[in-house]
């Protein structure tokens, strides 16, 4: 299944497949208006998956009939590109082509911008390649560190700065936090942790959002989606501001490797959803569009549905992107199979399959090894225990126990320090020092000391609460008191805003700040920093006060803002 067209410079695929000796461009995309073949063509731009020498780029054009006002799925649209050293792109560009995509990959395509220095901001622009007149916005991106540059050069010696977020659900809200985090904390690297867009249906109407067609079930209907997220002004803001690294197959709601919350494949046949599709049917349909629409590298030739890698952002950290969503993962919570729980410590069972899970082991072995600071570990779901009247979250790794307890062995045993988990999907906030579930013997919650790591949760950037749809703060609060007294590991909890956070990286420490969204009803930029916390190197703790001992939002654990 081939997703979009991916070429290497001076070679270009046709869109009939035949290969000619014409050189190959360079893509990312914005929205823009541009004519071709003397049809309209609107162009939008992302990039993502940076290296030290290239960076992924990403575009669709596509060709609107002047009768019918529909993409016409016979004219394949050749779009040309170039990428420049300076904002002005001023001079000769560092790299440069022209490229067709066609309908069959939904008029998206993936390039490769090769020729590019490391650690280097850059610039460019698209254009129509029989009218190089009409251009596209100026987009920017930037190209990461060598892996061996040493850690207090990268990224020129100043911090690296990391926006991390996940769970867009577009009838929930406008996607603030996008925008507050493009203008306001400009960071160099944009991390999604899932939940990119929703399968779901929902009702906007109140605010305006409401989606199009059905739930998400065939090729069109995930086409459609992403396509309504992007005219999101915030979303195509921040995809125009910088390099995106993604990480979850967008499919639908608990999904595992044969089924989600209301379609499964099962030895008797399909249990259908809604939208009247098996679970396969959809994850194909799901999977090839995401790679069709994400600035995300194909990993591996033979394997479409890997999308865990590693990236070596010289030796200041990995920043190791996981997939516990879709990769092999074993059944979970789908709202009527309540044995979860009771399976939760079965010790064969698996989060993230057995490959994906060596793998990961061998990685942070390897980061290690080769002197990076830090480990920063993107993936999807809450890491720490989160236990509520007694009851957890089985679709987080709560589900998973002895999967977890495997990846803490691996920490403490080799004596992997300076780890950091990020994580999405809960739709609400936490911070946590890592260690092995209510051990309490060589952890100690109050000064930190015995802890193996840190884990950063970030809250939805719209998707409602988990503590209740509409919840005020002083009502989250409340539930959080109880939240940060009960689970031992957890420092501070909150539940009522939508938002994003921030890792600010340097080879001494890392800094978090998470940002709020007052109101995401309409497009604003109405924001705050919620809390800020340290991280120190060598710690594998946050550093005590936690959060310097006041947080504007959300509780802190009792004592632990003392200085330790």
């Amino acid at each position: 299944m081939l997703a979009t067209l991916s070429l290497r410079k001076g070679r270009r695929l046709d869109p009939k497949g035949f290969q000619t000796n014409i050189t190959l461009p360079s893509t990312v995309a914005t929205s823009a208006m541009l004519h071709s073949f003397g049809v309209a063509v609107s162009i939008l731009l992302t990039r993502g998956d940076p290296f030290d020498t290239s960076v992924l780029l990403w575009t669709r054009a596509v060709p609107i009939s002047n009768t019918t006002n529909v993409p016409d799925q016979s004219v394949p649209v050749c779009v040309s590109f170039k990428i420049f050293d300076n904002q002005n792109l001023a001079g000769r560009p560092i790299d440069s082509g022209e490229a067709f995509t066609t309908y069959d990959v939904d008029f998206t395509l993936k390039v490769e911008a090769t020729g590019l220095k490391a650690d280097t901001k850059y610039w460019f622009q698209f254009a129509d390649c029989t009218n190089p007149s009409s251009v596209s916005p100026v987009g920017a991106t930037r190209t990461i560190s060598n892996p061996n540059t040493p850690a207090n050069r990268v990224n020129g010696g100043k911090p690296l700065t990391i926006a991390v977020f996940s769970c867009s659900q577009f009838q929930s809200g406008y996607f603030n936090a996008y925008g507050v985090a493009a203008r306001n904390a400009t960071p160099d690297l944009f991390v999604h942790l899932g939940d990119y867009i929703y399968e779901s249906l929902g009702n906007g109407a109140r605010i305006g959002r409401q989606v199009l067609g059905r739930e998400l079930a065939t090729i069109f209907d995930y086409r459609q989606r992403l396509n309504q997220y992007r005219t999101d002004a915030s979303l195509r803001l921040a995809h125009e501001s910088g390099p995106w690294i993604a990480d979850d197959h967008e499919i639908a709601d608990q999904s595992w490797k044969a089924g989600t919350a209301d379609s499964n494949d099962t030895t008797s046949g399909c249990k259908f959803s809604p939208s009247g599709a098996c679970f396969t049917d959809r994850k194909l349909a799901g999977v090839r569009a995401y790679h069709e629409w994400m600035p995300i590298r194909q990993v591996a030739v033979d394997d479409k549905l890997r999308i865990w890698r590693n990236f070596q952002i010289g030796k200041l950290l990995d920043l190791t992107m996981l997939d516990t969503r879709q990769y092999d993962r074993d059944i979970t919570d789908l709202y009527y199979n309540t044995l979860i729980n009771s399976i939760a410590d079965v010790q064969n069972r698996s989060l993230m399959g057995a490959a994906q899970e060596k793998w990961f082991r061998d990685t942070l072995t390897k980061s290690k090894a080769r002197g990076a600071v830090w480990r920063v570990v993107g993936q999807q779901i809450v890491f720490t225990q989160l236990e509520r009247n007694g009851k957890f979250d089985v679709d987080a790794w709560d589900g998973y126990r002895a999967n977890r307890n495997r990846i803490l062995d691996h920490l403490y045993n080799n004596r992997i320090d300076n780890t950091l988990i990020l994580s999405g999907d809960s739709h609400a906030n936490w911070v946590s020092d890592l260690a092995h579930p209510n051990d309490t013997t060589t952890y100690d919650p109050i000064s930190g000391k015995g802890a193996i790591g840190v884990e950063f949760a970030g809250t939805a950037v719209t998707s409602t609460s988990a503590f209740g749809s509409g919840i005020s703060p002083e009502a989250a609060d409340a539930i959080s008191q109880t939240l940060v007294g009960i689970n031992t590991d957890l420092q501070w909890s909150e539940g009522s805003y939508r938002g994003f956070f921030t890792l600010t990286i340097d080879p001494h420490q890392i800094n978090a700040t998470y940002f709020a969204m007052r109101n995401v009803s309409n497009p604003n930029l109405d924001s705050f920093a919620s809390a800020q916390f340290n991280v120190k190197t060598g710690a594998n703790k946050l550093t005590r006060p936690v959060a310097g001992g006041s947080v504007l939002a959300g509780v802190l654990k009792a004592n632990a803002t003392t200085p330790a």
